[in-house]
């Protein structure tokens, strides 16, 4: 299940760190006006006119976040941009640039980084953001990738996770827990593979989980309907630790308590069905999964028929006063309450 589709293998010492440098960024173009000044000085120059800067940074450690037994070089560049810029629009606000900063060992190639750079570039052209700059270095083993991104936005449209009321209507921009099972396919054939290396893995029936792991995407749509609808949502958070978290985190911020309907969470047919194939409750795997990367938002009532024409949004509860806490409500007509049972990055194994 190895992904090197390079057949050549450049050692980087014969670069260096300034050559490498050059040879992953010389072809950059830079797509927006605030950039006027990207990769090649001590700094980036980013120019504002009347607006905010939000800025995200997010890490990813090998053998912590991905395994490379089964993620292509290609799309975790591409997801190293794509989490971040998740985080901006979460804010409500636009990205319009990145810098990436990468340690690696001795066993990656010249061939593995551009591979690596070519998911980082498509991302980045994807979302209309520039590269403007990062730094790299040595690890003792394996690789990390740290990203930060920039956006911008006006003052007044910047929506945190505080700010929801009783009342509030909860909303989601996609389906759930399908990562999380893509997650859990890959682990299955790669210990099928390590057992066995002659057995081909069967992947074909679970396209959709596989991608929604290996190369997810931000939602920069939602953002622009808010824009054009005159939507501005009273809370608003990623799902990158499973709605449970998310949801919970909302109720922190803002003060409130919530229900959410299970029979209005959006699960797609082929994580429905693998869960069941994984003896996985469906709803458990929508709440605690993790990786889906949509939006969970909130907004006001007076705002709920401007939702209602948004594409691939789904209302699945509401906000409640602190007091009554923050429950499930069962399709068996039962009130469960809601824990957050996400991904613990400091967990040991």
């Amino acid at each position: 299940m190895s992904n090197n589709t390079y057949n050549t293998f450049t050692d980087i010492n014969t670069l260096g760190e300034f050559g490498l440098i050059k040879a992953l960024t010389s072809d950059i173009d830079h797509c927006q006006p605030s950039t006027l000044l990207g990769v090649g000085d001590d700094a980036a120059v980013i120019r504002h006119e009347g607006e905010v800067s939000v800025v995200s940074t997010d890490m990813l450690v090998e053998g912590i976040h991905f395994d490379l037994m089964y993620t292509p070089l290609k799309h975790l560049g591409y997801k190293s941009i794509v989490v971040n810029l998740s985080d901006i629009y979460a804010m409500n606000a636009m990205p319009t640039q990145v810098t990436v900063s990468i340690a690696i060992s001795s066993k990656y190639s010249v061939e593995a980084m551009k591979e690596l750079y070519e998911g980082i570039y498509t991302a980045c052209r994807m979302y209309k953001v520039d590269l403007v700059g990062g730094d790299t270095t040595s690890s003792p083993k394996g690789m990390i990738i740290s990203v930060t991104a920039i956006g911008h936005a006006r003052e007044a449209d910047i929506v945190t996770r505080k700010g929801a009321k009783p009342g509030d209507i909860i909303c989601v921009t996609g389906d759930l827990g399908a990562s999380y099972l893509g997650l859990q396919i890959l682990e299955r054939e790669k210990q099928v593979y390590l057992a066995h290396p002659g057995v081909q893995p069967e992947l074909e029936k679970s396209q959709y989980l596989i991608e929604r792991q290996l190369k997810p995407e931000a939602q920069s749509g939602a953002i622009e309907y808010f824009r054009k609808a005159g939507i501005r949502p009273t809370s608003m958070i990623d799902i990158s630790d499973g709605l449970a978290s998310e949801v919970m985190h909302l109720c922190s911020q803002s003060g409130t308590g919530a229900y959410i309907e299970e029979g209005k969470v959006p699960i797609h047919p082929d994580a429905e069905r693998t869960a069941l194939e994984f003896n996985l409750d469906p709803i458990t795997c929508a709440l605690h999964g993790g990786e889906d990367y949509e939006l969970l938002f909130t907004i006001d009532e007076r705002d709920l028929e401007k939702v209602r024409y948004m594409p691939d949004v789904f209302i699945i509860g509401e906000m409640t006063d602190a007091s009554d806490g923050i429950q499930l409500h069962t399709t068996g007509g039962n009130i469960h309450p809601i824990t957050a049972q996400g991904w613990n990055h400091f967990r040991e194994n």
